[in-house]
């Protein structure tokens, strides 16, 4: 974090990346002082609700963060940033979004936890745009020129007012992490996998040290005792109440509980009652230590590719377990009327026999279980995130598979990913291609 005196001081001559929380009110003109070299703007957690017109001035821009700020309305004046690909603004009262705010290289747009109702035609004249997040806003239709954003790979409309998910949405060929949670058009809970839940008293829990923590909620290892038995190891997971990118973290709980039983799925014992602060919350299964995430986040550059450590490497048997059991939980939840939504490395948990948990269900959305050209797609949206995580594992195995096996593997990753989506495998169909190796 730098600091406005560094700024004014001189100090900061020179860098890329600057991050300013004063509890500004108004733009620091000495920000232009770094225009020769400055290619990321983080200004959120203030309070600013404009930005001078000359924004433009900034040439090198390339992400710009104001979330958590006082604006109501996009600047007009991103517009014109020639090399801005990046805009985050969560969390201020924006409702107006003008198509001239846009600009033209816009890959990556954060407009979560506003109070926007419409979106203009223009997005869908932003050719590069890959990943939108529009979580708890007040839309109840997308601007159908979106069907024009062939590369558009991630979106999330959770939390908002839409009462279908148009065909041409589905029909996007590069779509693949997709979370509508809290609109009326979901599919209801399971309520009677709700209610089956077993219920916790918090006084059995004795929490221990945290073992993470998320935009959802706060993970603790913590010990529960039991009438007669001798207290169990878990892990307790507390909701937080805010909106995520991906939405409502409660919608989240409720999708960890009607998920059910699966070999690839973290167990859940219970749902908390009678915490102290009505918290919500969870006890599940406590994961071995032997087990590590897959990959890490997307960062700023890869936008919406994990990234894995460069040394990573996986046997053939190892890397087609993971696959294997992937798959498998797929195809389960779908069969509860589940979509993940969020079907990446990152969220998923492996030990070095290739044994692995599918976690993390902050952009699951329920629907239909039945047939319908709807939930067919929906299933085949996340059929291409597993191809792109098949790619990814097999670009890492360096043992044990032969050139016959790559091709098939190769064969199946191309088919989950082609551009038609109706015509990609359903997780049956992969799961048996796999079984066939």
């Amino acid at each position: 974090m730098h600091t406005l005196a560094q700024l004014r001081a001189g100090e900061l001559s020179g860098i890329t990346r600057l991050d300013l929380v004063e509890g500004l009110t108004e733009f620091p003109r000495e920000i232009f002082d770094l225009a020769d070299s400055l290619e990321i703007l983080n200004l959120s957690g203030n309070a600013l609700s404009a930005l001078p017109e000359d924004l433009h001035r900034l040439t090198r821009l390339r992400v710009l963060f104001c979330s958590d700020n006082r604006f109501t309305e996009l600047p007009t004046c991103l517009g014109q940033c020639a090399a801005l690909t990046m805009i985050g603004f969560k969390a201020n009262r924006i409702r107006q979004v003008p198509g001239a705010a846009l600009p033209p290289l816009l890959r990556w747009l954060i407009l979560t936890d506003n109070c926007i109702e419409t979106l203009p035609g223009e997005l869908g004249e932003r050719p590069y745009l890959q990943k939108l997040m529009l979580a708890g806003n007040r839309l109840q239709v997308l601007p159908e020129s979106l069907r024009h954003c062939h590369r558009l790979e991630l979106i999330r409309i959770a939390a908002n007012r839409m009462t279908e998910l148009p065909q041409w949405l589905l029909a996007l060929p590069s779509l693949t992490w997709l979370a509508y949670a809290g609109n009326p058009l979901e599919t209801e809970a399971d309520a009677s996998a709700l209610e089956a839940t077993p219920r916790i008293e918090w006084s059995t829990l004795q929490l221990e040290h945290k073992l993470g923590e998320g935009a959802s909620g706060v993970i603790h290892q913590a010990a529960w005792q039991t009438p007669e038995q001798p207290a169990m190891p878990v892990a307790v997971k507390l909701y937080k109440g805010e909106m995520t990118s991906d939405g409502s973290p409660l919608h989240e709980m409720n999708a960890c509980i009607t998920a059910g039983l699966h070999p690839n799925l973290i167990r859940v014992e219970g749902r908390i009652v009678d915490h102290p602060q009505q918290a919500a919350g969870l006890v599940m299964q406590l994961i071995p230590t032997s087990y590590r995430n897959l990959a890490a986040l997307p960062s700023l550059a890869s936008c919406s590719r994990d990234i894995y450590p460069d040394e990573l490497r996986f046997s053939a048997s190892v890397a087609l377990r993971i696959a294997s059991g992937i798959a498998s939980v797929a195809e389960h939840l779908h069969g509860h009327g589940i979509t993940h939504g969020d079907l990446y490395g990152h969220n998923i948990l492996w030990n070095q026999q290739g044994d692995c948990l599918l976690g993390d269900f902050g952009a699951a959305s329920f629907h239909a279980i039945s047939d319908s050209p709807e939930s067919r797609a929906l299933q085949r949206i996340e059929v291409r995130a597993f191809g792109v995580l098949l790619g990814e594992l097999l670009a890492r195995i360096d043992s044990g598979l032969s050139d016959a096996q790559r091709k098939v593997l190769e064969e199946l990753e191309q088919d989950c990913c082609q551009p038609q989506v109706l015509a990609r495998p359903g997780f049956d169909e992969v799961l048996e291609r796999l079984k066939n190796l």
